[in-house]
């Protein structure tokens, strides 16, 4: 596991691990190498629209992690993991950090559920405890947990995310003091493609989120209103481009994949900052953003 480290300016706080947002400055963050295709159409298996171009993903990759890294992250690099784990590349879902460890998730759909051992691994070497984990028959996807504030974790129930797994995961978060809020996911396209939580908002700021409405549960929509949310909304066309999936790097400063202007236009009229990466291969032929992609260790907690 290798880190790219930033300035000793950017690192303030000795644990290294934590912060209930989704929007403060990113401190330290992890992403996964692309791991190499096996030969024949394993991904078809995974839902890729067309085969994967390893060398392609590779460039991507590492033109990605220079983006994190220029931003004053520290990088944790995992992986490359072994031939045909082509989804570990969402180093988002199988866990989730809290200012106390680690939650260890268990994956929804079947061909990630080793993941979580992937996952696991590296908090030991990181040094980053285990706070708990989800067991079977428990599901809970990274992709459908939402931070809204310190002490209230959004978590999307759909196909990947089930009602025990939830039930789980509020036991365990809730030893902390934090509430889960279940928020209800459309059927959409069905369990055979994914659709998270996040796939439908993305915190950039305290009180601002990019959103596509017409997939949200019309509840949650009057929460976030009644929490004193602003919204930008991803056009239709810009969806399954992945406008909705946008990763902040601090508040108002955000990556998003390129190929989304509208969105992009509309986030900066809310006087973000916008970086764009090219995510042909290992985002849009794979359907999961910059999101997906990390999984923030440390943030920063206004």
């Amino acid at each position: 596991m290798q880190a790219t480290r930033p300035s000793s300016a950017t690192r303030t706080a000795p644990r290294g691990y934590g912060g209930h947002t989704l929007s403060g400055r990113l401190r330290r963050v992890m992403v996964r190498r692309p791991a190499p295709p096996t030969a024949g159409e394993g991904w078809r298996d995974l839902g890729y629209p067309r085969p994967v171009d390893h060398a392609r993903a590779e460039r991507e990759h590492a033109a990605f992690r220079a983006l994190l890294a220029g931003s004053g992250a520290e990088v944790i690099e995992a992986g490359p993991d072994a031939p045909g784990l082509l989804d570990a590349i969402f180093a988002y879902d199988p866990s989730i950090v809290t200012d106390a460890g680690a939650v260890l998730l268990r994956m929804g759909k079947p061909e990630r559920l080793g993941e979580t051992a992937l996952a696991e691994r590296a908090y030991a070497e990181l040094g980053i405890p285990i706070l708990g984990r989800i067991e079977a028959p428990g599901t809970v996807e990274g992709g459908d947990t939402l931070w809204l504030d310190e002490r209230t974790l959004a978590v999307g129930r759909g196909y990947r995310t089930n009602d025990d797994g939830i039930a789980q995961l509020s036991a365990i978060l809730g030893g902390i003091g934090v509430a889960v809020m279940p928020v209800a996911l459309p059927h959409w396209r069905g369990p055979a493609e994914c659709l998270h939580l996040m796939s439908l908002i993305s915190p950039v700021a305290p009180d601002l989120a990019v959103v596509y409405p017409p997939l949200m549960a019309t509840a949650f929509v009057e929460e976030l209103r009644r929490r004193g949310w602003r919204f930008v909304e991803v056009p239709d066309d810009e969806f399954d481009s992945l406008g909705c999936n946008v990763l902040a790097l601090a508040p108002g400063r955000c990556l998003v994949a390129a190929g989304n202007p509208v969105t992009r236009s509309r986030l900066e009229a809310a006087s973000c900052e916008v970086v764009a990466y090219d995510g042909g291969e290992i985002s849009v032929n794979r359907a999961g953003g910059p999101t997906c992609l990390t999984r923030p260790l440390w943030r920063d907690v206004a």
